[in-house]
């Protein structure tokens, strides 16, 4: 056994083989692991904090009880292929109109559709123009894309709109195609090229961004589907049929709806994988290259990303509302009745005079030492023994450039400068004129103790001399010459 299985923002994410869920007792019994490394997790109907059972694969089991179990609890159960597509999901369904469903199927003979992929098009495009601008810093693309964006209020087809979305998305790639994916110096060695880089979204192998060659796109990939799986769930809450779009053409097993409500939290993804991998590096035993070529994510890395899940529901809860209520007003337009706003309470905050409901963060990626990818205290780059060694070559570096810095010709003129001064200073020096009672030991008992109130700057000032020196001087590592004796004396309040 490796440790039980502890929900994280609600998300219990299964993975390896054996994995299985049953019903023991009244109590949830969840499984997994790979060989001898395995997890368990007991589950109570009350104060179990699940939200989400999330099965990447498809090997294992899942009882019948286990199912009602997470209805009873209005919790929902995905699963996810290893490739990052999603195979099934089932949770909370709402009550179903008829009248609703009906809308929705005669969108495209109403016009609604046109509208509706619209507005999702026009919040798409708005986010990818703020991530170009202020995340990439490309603001000749940022324009390129606002100008698309413009051009939808003239659309007056679903074509029209495809072609726009599409020529956007170029744009907006063509922003990602340069940019750096780093990973800890130790792992450069097993990293092949063409991971270094974002790339094209398009994979060499499909042609498409199924099976992505390198962990970046892997990443967005996985976190998609995760998104997708969420607005499958919104859309059934709220009684419309997540396999009826409008924008996506239908094809077999697509649910066209569900990819519709992504579009404008696509941007909310991107930006996530953005912060992260210009944050952090990404180490390379969090990734497996597949026999093709396909790069996939290994399962604890996955089940990291899975945290993300309620803030991608967060966000799409609000596209799934409003795409509710536009439906609801083409066959309910004399009462003016609006639907409920089961998902973010909207409607109920609003007459109680609330907020809004705040959208958690997803999770912050986990630390990493940006030499040997161990995990580290926040705020630090480095673990201790890496931040020694990069220590000790940056001071070489610091003294090898102080040394070319110490014999200039400016250098030079300046020390010659200083020693004749000196020189100067000891011949002018006689010492009779020093006091009788100011000897060697009377400096070293009296005089030298004091200085430690007296600050560096001062004793340099007085003396003539360098900082190092003065340095020196204060702290008794040096005696400086007996013509100083008398000027540190008056210096320091010693009677003379």
């Amino acid at each position: 056994m490796i440790g039980p299985i502890v929900p994280s923002t609600g998300v219990v994410t299964l993975f390896g083989y054996g994995a299985s869920a049953s019903v023991e007792g009244g109590h949830l019994i969840l499984n997994d692991g790979i060989g001898t490394n395995r997890r368990q997790g007991r589950f109570p109907r009350v104060r179990h904090g699940l939200k989400r059972l999330v099965v990447i694969g498809s090997t294992g089991m899942i009882t019948f009880e286990a199912l009602r179990w997470l209805a009873d609890q209005d919790a929902a159960f995905v699963m996810l292929d290893r490739d990052a597509s999603v195979l099934t999901v089932c949770g909370p369904v709402g009550p179903s109109d008829a009248r609703l469903r009906r809308a929705q199927s005669l969108a495209h003979q109403s016009g609604v559709a046109v509208q509706i992929a619209c507005e999702l098009i026009r919040q798409k495009l708005e986010g990818q123009e703020k991530i170009a601008r202020d995340v990439l810093k490309n603001s000749t693309v940022a324009q390129t894309i606002s100008d698309f964006r413009s051009m939808l209020s003239s659309a007056d087809s679903i074509a029209d709109i495809r072609q726009l979305e599409s020529q956007a998305a170029q744009a907006y790639w063509s922003a990602w195609y340069r940019l750096s994916v780093n990973s800890p110096t130790a792992d450069l060695r097993r990293v092949p090229e063409h991971w270094r880089t974002f790339g094209t979204r398009k994979s060499p192998i499909t042609g498409s961004p199924r099976l992505a060659v390198n962990p970046a796109n892997a990443m967005l990939n996985y976190m998609y589907a995760l998104l997708e799986s969420e607005a499958r769930l919104v859309a059934a809450s709220l009684g419309l049929d997540p396999g009826i779009g409008f924008l996506h053409v239908d094809t077999d097993a697509r649910d066209s709806l569900a990819c519709d409500l992504m579009e404008p939290v696509r941007p909310a993804v991107d930006r996530f994988l953005l912060e992260w991998i210009n944050d952090q590096p990404l180490r390379r035993d969090w990734f497996f290259e597949q026999r093709d070529g396909s790069c996939r994510l290994m399962a604890s890395f996955a089940t990291k990303l899975s945290e993300s899940s309620p803030t991608w529901r967060q966000i799409v809860a609000p596209v799934a509302e409003w795409v509710s209520c536009v439906l609801w007003s083409t066959f309910n337009q004399q009462r003016r009745k609006l639907p409920p706003t089961h998902l973010t309470q909207s409607r109920r905050r609003d007459a109680k005079g609330k907020p809004h409901l705040h959208i958690s963060a997803p999770p912050r990626p986990p630390r990493l030492c940006r030499t040997c990818g161990k995990q580290v205290t926040r705020g630090f780059e480095r673990c201790g023994s890496c931040k020694a060694a990069v220590c000790t070559k940056e001071l070489v570096k610091a003294a090898q450039k102080g040394r070319l810095a110490s014999h200039t010709e400016q250098a030079e003129l300046k020390r010659g400068e200083s020693r004749r001064r000196h020189a100067a200073a000891l011949r002018a020096w006689r010492p009779s004129n020093q006091p009788g009672w100011l000897d060697e030991e009377t400096y070293v008992s009296k005089i030298q103790p004091r200085l430690a109130d007296e600050t560096i700057p001062t004793i340099r000032a007085a003396l003539g001399v360098s900082k190092s020196y003065a340095t020196n001087i204060r702290s008794g590592k040096r005696l400086p010459h007996p013509r100083h004796w008398q000027t540190l004396a008056t210096l320091v309040g010693e009677v003379i």
